[in-house]
């Protein structure tokens, strides 16, 4: 399928406020920088780490309690989306060893490590191990690529967020920061996507994360390297920032300060999409998101087209064309954000226009 193609598709994704693509972002990129930044700017220790215990619930539960017609409409909306149930898949074409295909969350929740069944036997079965970015296996030597091209992390030209935000979204920012152990001005000259990754973030993983915890997709990618198995990256960190700094900047303030608005609600956002996860029921994502994540009029419909090309349409490309040389090979196994799997326009769907039978094995 040709870029020309990709881009004449219907969209993948819902209509969603700054604050349900900041969380979509959260969900789907790794962005080793948080884990490093955190490392420096966080004062956690492992004891520390392994008291801070997550305490969110499932939104969907309360709902089902008491909005059920609202459940049902989310449910009927993921029904629509193709491919939108199961997170393992099996890749196959004739004459080929079986490749697989598993949907990550990027994440260190104990239950998302676990895997489902069978993924991991298939990992250590396979003669290649592809990930989004391999760069995550070295964070000194990604820390160092990031280093190179600073103005995708910082703002380079004297300014900072405070040029970016009035008085009272600065409070909030403050707060919501203050919150999370970070003071505003040890981190007031980062560009917004950074700062959205860290308050989107609750509590719990960012301990674990600046404690050292892998998130799966680097679990995965370290089992591999134990066993002597060959890694391959589809993209990298620099290509991922580049995506993100696509975007207009005040979009990324504007999805920045509604997801801090969130507040201790966050956990409960992070614990459904984990829970959704586990069920393989990713196509409920973003329909969920939706329904929790606050929504304002008058969004810019410029910059959502600016999303939905650079971080989803682009990328998803991206990974198809980098997996076909491996997945030509047979009995690879790929590991890639789960949020890129479902719709027209997701990876799923893509390999099967390159002429693979992509069937769900997770249930």
């Amino acid at each position: 399928m040709n870029a020309h193609r990709l881009f004449t598709l219907r969209p993948t994704l819902p209509r969603l406020s700054p604050s349900e693509i900041g969380l979509w972002i959260a969900g789907a990129l790794p962005l080793v920088l948080v884990a490093l930044l955190l490392a420096t700017l966080l004062v956690v220790s492992p004891a520390r780490a392994s008291d801070t215990a997550c305490h969110g619930e499932n939104l969907l539960v309360t709902m089902e309690k008491e909005k059920p017609e609202e459940l049902a409409k989310i449910r009927a909306e993921a029904a629509k989306v193709p491919n939108g149930k199961g997170i393992f898949w099996k890749v196959e074409k004739e004459g080929l060893k079986p490749s697989y295909l598993l949907g990550t969350m990027h994440v260190t929740d104990p239950r998302v490590l676990t895997m489902p069944n069978g993924a991991r036997e298939a990992a250590a079965a396979a003669d290649v191990v592809v990930i989004e970015s391999d760069e995550i296996l070295d964070e000194q030597k990604a820390a160092a690529s990031l280093l190179m091209h600073p103005e995708l992390t910082m703002f380079t030209d004297g300014k900072s967020v405070k040029d970016h935000l009035d008085a009272a979204e600065l409070a909030k920012l403050e707060s919501g920061l203050k919150e999370r152990g970070l003071a505003l001005g040890a981190v007031a000259r980062m560009k917004p996507w950074i700062l959205a990754s860290f308050v989107a973030l609750p509590a719990c993983e960012m301990s674990r994360k600046a404690a050292g915890a892998s998130f799966l997709d680097k679990q995965i990618a370290e089992d591999a390297v134990n066993a002597g198995k060959p890694i391959a990256g589809l993209e990298t960190l620099v290509e991922q920032l580049e995506a993100m700094a696509d975007l207009p900047v005040d979009f990324h303030f504007k999805a920045l300060i509604e997801t801090i608005a969130l507040g201790d609600k966050m956990e409960d956002v992070i614990e459904t999409m984990t829970e959704l996860y586990l069920a393989g029921d990713i196509g409920m994502t973003m329909p969920m998101l939706k329904a929790v994540a606050p929504t304002e009029s008058g969004e810019d419909e410029s910059a959502y087209a600016a999303f939905e090309t650079r971080i989803v349409r682009d990328r998803n490309l991206v990974m198809a064309e980098g997996s076909k040389q491996h997945l030509e090979k047979g009995n690879a196994f790929i590991a890639v954000g789960a949020l890129h799997l479902p719709g027209e326009e997701g990876l799923v769907e893509l390999l099967r226009g390159q002429g693979y039978t992509v069937t769900r094995i997770d249930g």
